[in-house]
């Protein structure tokens, strides 16, 4: 394949990577005259037949989801896209040395360096975590020590895309990720988030302090069971010199718990900003990442709580008529947009027109109602959960007013806000909001109504439970849901067979 050119532009060089799904090659952007990684992924290896068309259109989105998130320790996305029956990413291209590889050179690892890679790592995930996204397969070999000695990280996005709660693409149903990395709530196969990732840098931190992970077996079944059953060593018992504060984080970022972990990466990042190098005269050798340290930068604040203002040069762009924009050409140019992909710039006119629609037509008036829907729909597409919770409540609120709590429209802005909530690991929210609806889905129901939307909600209160460390309550809500699904649908349909192999794996794991 040497020589093969993607998309027209990007020459493939040499692998550099290779894994059941996919490569990574060296290549070179033909246009801008540069090195690049290309990173090719298979859908056919990744899901059924019949998704490989979902698969492709979420990836895309995921990658422009990943992109909007910059910061010096992740790779740049430069493109992404499909050619022929691979999807690729184009990445910049990395010059270091893994992290894995990083280890096994300097062995043992000096406690000040896996603090300093661990700081470094709580600033990415500062930033991942805010817009928010969940890396979901945090581990050395997706992290690079480059020359100067920061670490840059590799991957993000993608694990989301191939292990979806929304889609379960994968073939087995297995968890998607590295066992030995894996929190107990994402091998139950339960929802993620940020404090997912704060458990497998713990584990990474483990590793580093200690030489190895604290989880081993000799199958991916043990280590899971591990995982869910077994506490960890500390680590001051393999290290007796590594300072006790920094053993006490380590076993709080391995809890079993979600709820448990520390409460962020800032607050990770708290705990061991006092354990950093002091600052120096010098930097230290190569590849030395206490270096970035001589001037340390903490993680970046959550920019996503305040919507970023709309650009003035797209809401023109919507036709402005006697110094205003004007909304039905507003409306036009965001079908048109949406129609080719464009969901970002539909995103900021429609926040743009939503004051000049309201001051023209009035707040309650139907216009209004369809473009604040529209809105909220559409930072959910873009994958902007924050940006569309308030906008989702408050059109819940609304139409319960006007209609009732039992409105169809009223629980839909309920369930898609509970949709944000979980996207955002807001796991209790989540769980609140779904239990507030479902009694209304179950009632349609009894009353010959579909039931699919009641027990996709109880399929999510399920794996929210698992989630949060309530694996009796989370266990026996599948073993009801199966049940009833089973009764409903029958034997083979595909709700009842992910139900029955989720709860088989579960078993597993308790038996060891």
């Amino acid at each position: 394949m040497n020589g093969r050119v993607i998309a027209g532009r990007y020459e493939l060089s040499t692998v550099i990577g290779q894994g059941g799904m996919g490569q990574v090659w060296t290549g070179y952007d033909q246009r801008l005259d540069r090195r690049v990684a290309v990173k090719l992924l298979r859908p056919d290896r990744m899901a059924p037949a019949t998704a490989a068309e979902e698969m492709r259109r979420r990836f895309v989105r995921e990658c422009r989801v990943t992109a909007q998130v910059t910061h010096p320790g992740l790779v740049t996305v430069h493109d992404a896209g499909s050619d022929g029956d691979d999807l690729y990413l184009v990445m910049q291209y990395v010059e270091g040395a893994d992290l894995a590889d990083h280890l096994a050179e300097h062995d043992p690892y000096p406690w000040e360096w896996a603090v300093s890679v661990a700081a470094q790592l709580c600033s990415v995930l500062g930033a991942v975590h805010a817009v928010p996204i969940v890396h979901r397969d945090l581990k050395p070999r997706n992290v690079m020590v480059k020359p100067d000695g920061t670490v840059t990280v590799l991957d993000l996005g993608v694990a989301s895309v191939i292990d979806t709660d929304t889609t379960r693409l994968t073939h087995t149903g297995s968890p998607i990720g590295s066992p030995a990395y894996m929190a107990p709530e994402q091998a139950m196969g339960g929802a993620v988030g940020p404090a997912t990732d704060l458990y497998a840098l713990g584990v990474l931190l483990h590793e580093l302090l200690s030489g190895n992970v604290p989880f081993a077996g000799s199958t991916a079944l043990g280590v899971l069971h591990r995982h869910l059953y077994e506490p960890p060593l500390p680590v001051r018992q393999l290290r007796p010199e590594i300072p006790e504060p920094l053993e006490a984080l380590v076993l709080r970022m391995l809890a079993k718990d979600p709820q448990r972990r520390p409460s962020g990466a800032q607050e990770v990042y708290d705990a061991l900003r006092p354990l950093l190098p002091a600052r120096q005269s010098a930097p230290g050798g190569p590849l030395d990442p206490t270096r970035p340290f001589l001037r340390p930068h903490a993680p970046w604040p959550d920019r996503a709580t305040v919507p970023p203002p709309p650009d003035p040069r797209v809401v023109a762009s919507a036709a402005p008529v006697a110094g205003r924009p004007d909304v039905a050409a507003a409306v036009d140019e965001v079908k048109r947009l949406l129609g080719e992909g464009s969901i970002t710039r539909a995103v900021d006119i429609l926040g743009g027109i939503l004051p000049a629609a309201a001051a023209e037509h009035g707040e309650r008036s139907p216009v209004v109602r369809i473009l604040r829907k529209q809105y909220a729909t559409t930072l959910m597409d873009d994958g902007q959960y924050r940006r569309a919770l308030p906008e989702l409540r408050r059109l819940a609120d609304d139409r319960t007013a006007e209609a009732g709590p039992g409105d169809s429209q009223a629980l839909q802005f309920r369930y898609d806000a509970a949709l944000c909530l979980e996207q955002l690991g807001e796991t209790a929210a989540a769980l609140a909001e779904y239990r507030a609806v479902l009694p209304y889905y179950e009632n349609h129901h009894r009353t010959g109504g579909d039931p699919s939307r009641g027990f996709d909600i109880r399929h999510r209160m399920g794996h929210l439970l698992l989630a949060v460390g309530d694996h009796t309550a989370g266990h026996q809500q599948l073993r009801n849901l199966l049940f009833d699904t089973e009764r409903v649908y029958g034997p083979g349909h595909p709700l009842v067979v992910e139900l029955r192999r989720s709860l088989d794996r579960q078993r597993r794991f308790r038996s060891g």
